[in-house]
């Protein structure tokens, strides 16, 4: 039978067997999942051999009653009695070339597996908050941004990977989406941002109480329909559209900028010698550190000269934009009559305590307004004397800084540090933190 693959799960039960489970679609009402047993060569083989949004024919599958409350806790729930089985020894998988495909089955790859009426906004999301902590449930959504795929070793040795999606829509501007399959994480790559739209059924809901904000998960029952053709996904491309005008997204995603990380979440606090050592015993592979130092700005060249600390910014996506060319190559897709720009402080400061000092670390954007006490058009406005008398008003006073810290070999010093948060500090605590000595539930960390 030809069918179109719409879901894949690759899993690892052990040294001698693996399975591969992955679902299947040849009309708008039917779907079913199928799965496949055997040795790691075989199971690898046939995951590698297509990809989700093929045509494939299937010859020889067993057909066997599913149990549906068991097998549908991991797995796409489908309409289906059946699932399909796969033997290595009797059953075939042949994937159909771009000259044999069938256009009616292509055209099920925009239509969602569930009631295309059947979603939350993100705003309704948030609105709920950590009710829906845990929940799964169907998405509509735009594409902000995507991430590029991070790798990492998991503590029994096993290699992973993540990527993080930013979705948005009329009722929110900046929403994460998490995927940590290969097959997920491919498809995202094919994303075209503030273009495609997607719909994703049976995605897991969760607050994440570190950054202090709901996200969500792809996982083995997720199925994510590109560019969905329904009424309910046509209003959001016309959202799409409207929103790529000069400054739409500018004003929201300034507030999503200072909201994103809740600093009432960071307590970890770390002087400059542990990170630089921590740094040292990552093996170049330091997932990004949030914490608190007690130290002072011991470099802040802000008044020699004013565009070494002000640049201009993208009015819709916010990233940096070419100064010679003055146009942003991150969205160099939208006609740049209809895109603007505007002034952003981009200051690169060094951080120092008594065990050291961090190089070129980065103050900006909004965080710099509010360590400055004045925006960009206040600063331009000042004479050479006052901006010298607030460059020494904040040099060498103990501060609580709060900063990310990610092992960058790009980055001049190897370590990329962003100030979050710059603030005079409480004498009484920035001594005591000096001591070693407990603050209410913040925690000294000490390297080994």
């Amino acid at each position: 039978m030809s069918v179109l693959l719409t879901g894949v799960e690759i899993l690892d039960i052990g040294s001698e067997r693996y399975t591969f489970s992955f679902t299947i679609r040849d009309s708008p009402t039917y779907f079913i999942n199928v799965n496949s047993w055997g040795r790691e060569e075989y199971i690898r083989s046939l995951s590698e051999s297509f990809r989700v949004g093929d045509c494939v024919t299937i010859e020889n599958p067993l057909v066997q009653s599913k149990e549906a409350e068991r097998e549908e806790k991991f797995n796409p729930v489908t309409p289906s009695c059946y699932k399909l089985l796969l033997s290595e020894n009797h059953s075939v998988v042949k994937t159909s070339s771009c000259y044999e495909m069938d256009t009616k089955l292509l055209s099920l790859l925009h239509l969602p597996v569930k009631d295309p009426q059947d979603y939350y906004s993100l705003g309704d999301i948030i609105a709920n908050g950590q009710s829906l902590d845990g929940r799964i449930l169907n998405v509509l959504a735009a594409v902000m941004s995507v991430g590029e795929p991070k790798y990492f070793m998991t503590s029994d040795k096993r290699k992973g990977q993540r990527c993080e999606v930013k979705l948005y829509d009329e009722t929110e501007m900046s929403f994460p989406i998490v995927c940590w399959d290969n097959e997920s994480i491919q498809l995202a790559q094919s994303w075209i941002p503030r273009e495609t739209v997607i719909f994703a059924s049976d995605v897991r809901i969760n607050f994440d109480k570190f950054r202090n904000c709901m996200t969500a998960t792809v996982i083995s029952k997720t199925i994510i329909t590109t560019n969905p053709e329904t009424a309910e996904a046509n209003v959001l491309f016309s959202f799409i559209k409207e929103s790529a005008q000069p400054g739409a997204l500018h004003d929201k995603m300034e507030e999503e900028s200072k909201e994103s990380i809740n600093l009432e979440t960071i307590v970890d606090v770390y002087t400059v010698g542990q990170l630089k050592e921590k740094a040292l015993q990552s093996d170049g592979k330091l997932e990004p550190v949030y914490g608190i130092l007690y130290g002072y700005i011991s470099t802040l060249d802000i008044d020699d000269n004013a565009s070494k600390v002000i640049r201009n910014r993208c009015s819709i996506c916010r990233f940096l934009v070419n100064e010679m060319s003055n146009t942003c190559t991150f969205c160099s897709d939208i006609s740049s009559d209809s895109k603007s720009t505007f002034a952003s402080f981009d200051i690169l400061v060094d951080l120092t305590d008594h065990t050291g000092t961090l190089c070129s670390c980065y103050l900006s954007d909004c965080v710099a307004e509010e360590t400055l006490g004045c925006t960009v058009h206040e600063f331009l406005t000042l004479t050479e004397d006052k901006t010298t008398a607030l460059k020494w008003q904040l040099l060498l006073e103990r501060s609580k800084i709060y900063f990310k810290v990610t092992l960058s070999p790009s980055w001049r010093t190897g370590l990329k540090v962003n100030v979050l948060s710059c603030k005079l500090a409480d004498p009484i605590e920035a001594s005591q933190s000096l001591l070693g000595k407990e603050i209410g539930n913040k925690r000294l960390h000490y390297m080994a």
